[in-house]
Formats: C-alpha cells, sequence, structure tokens
C-alpha cells in the first residue's frame, strides 16, 4: 500500500518564498526524486508519494517540524492511503485511490480546521487516527522555534541521546530534554506508533 501526502504551507505570504522554498526541497529530497517521488505546484502546495504507507504520519510531521522552525510558518497536510493504479513521471499526473483520497481529504482541511489528517477508505481507521491527530495537533500547531527545531532534529537521528543532539546545536541536555517535553515529542511518536499497529490490523 502506497500514501499520497497532500499539502500546502499556511500563511507562505508572510515569509520569503526563498526561505520556506529551500527548507521545503531540502525535507523533500530526503525523501525521493522529483519530480516521480514529490513536486512542489502552484506556488506553495506540494505531493510527496510514500512507497509504504506506515511511514506516512512520521514523515508528515518531520515536515511539519521542519516548516515550523520558520517563525509564522506552519503545514495544512491530508495523507491519502491505497493504490496508485498510474505512475507518470511526474507525480501530479499520476493517479489512484491514495491520490484520490489524499486530494478529497486536503480539500475538507480548512472546513474541519485541522491541518494533518488521514484517510484511506477504512471509516473506522480513519475515525480513530484523526481522533489523535486532533489531540497530537493541539500541541503540534503550538510548537515554538526552538520546539520544531528538536523535534524535527530528533526525527532525523532518533539514534543519538539527548547529550549528542545538544552537541550538534550547541545546547545542554537538559534544555534538550525540557524543549522535547514542551513538545510533547513522546507522545507524538506514540501517536505514530498507533497509527503503525492499526494500519497493519484494517489494512
Amino acid at each position: 500500500m502506497d500514501a499520497i501526502i497532500t499539502g500546502d504551507i499556511v500563511n507562505s505570504s508572510k515569509v520569503s518564498a526563498a526561505v520556506w522554498l529551500a527548507a521545503l526541497n531540502n525535507e523533500l529530497a530526503t525523501m525521493g526524486q522529483t519530480p516521480g517521488d514529490w513536486q512542489i505546484y502552484r506556488g506553495d502546495s506540494f505531493q510527496l508519494l510514500v512507497p509504504h504507507a506506515e511511514e506516512a504520519l512520521f514523515l508528515a510531521i518531520r515536515l511539519k517540524a521542519v516548516l515550523k522552525t520558520i517563525r509564522q510558518l506552519d503545514l495544512r497536510m491530508a495523507i491519502g492511503m491505497g493504490a496508485i493504479e498510474f505512475r507518470s513521471p511526474q507525480i501530479t499526473a499520476s493517479n489512484g485511490s491514495a491520490f484520490l483520497f489524499s486530494g478529497e481529504k486536503f480539500d475538507l482541511l480548512k472546513q474541519e480546521d485541522i491541518r494533518l489528517a488521514v484517510k484511506s477508505g477504512h471509516k473506522e481507521f480513519d475515525d480513530d487516527i484523526n481522533l489523535l491527530l486532533r489531540l497530537a495537533l493541539r500541541t503540534m500547531d503550538n510548537w515554538t522555534v526552538n520546539e520544531a527545531e528538536i523535534v524535527h532534529l530528533k526525527m532525523l537521528r532518533p539514534d543519538l541521546s539527548q547529550t549528542e543532539l545538544g552537541k550538534i546545536i550547541n545546547l545542554k541536555q537538559n534544555t534538550i530534554s525540557d524543549r522535547l517535553k514542551r513538545a510533547g515529542y513522546k507522545d507524538i511518536i506514540a501517536v505514530d506508533s498507533a497509527f503503525r499497529k492499526k494500519l497493519n490490523q484494517y489494512l
């Protein structure tokens, strides 16, 4: 099963495009090749193909974290899970149920006043995960720049201790610990674990 993340940048007009475009490009480049795996289009929108659907939420949270390291910015994203029936050299020309679900859910995000949600076509799975995401977003939507920075770094290097992470960004271990706690990192990783577990059960 594949996943498609469809997203756009919240408040993109408030920050120079050169700043957020570089951050988004660099992060997406670690997740696949453009234009087949990801593309930025219509200015501040993007799509990303995740070949293993269980990784989709983790990558979406990583993307959110890196954009929130830029003051005033955030991401609005919908994760669609299903089949890819036609794979084009450009992701925006590909199609299948994963694209359909992602696009349908993305179109509802503003109406539902939420910035991250999933759609798989399995109502019970979607309801369960979207409830967890609503709760997690109460914290994630309010990350400070410093909190987003350490969440992003920890997601990139989960193998490193807090002391080792601190050496990378020149902070003491207790500062790293405090920021991860304020960012709700353990709870967010627990939501990702629940997503992976339920995905295997339902799909």
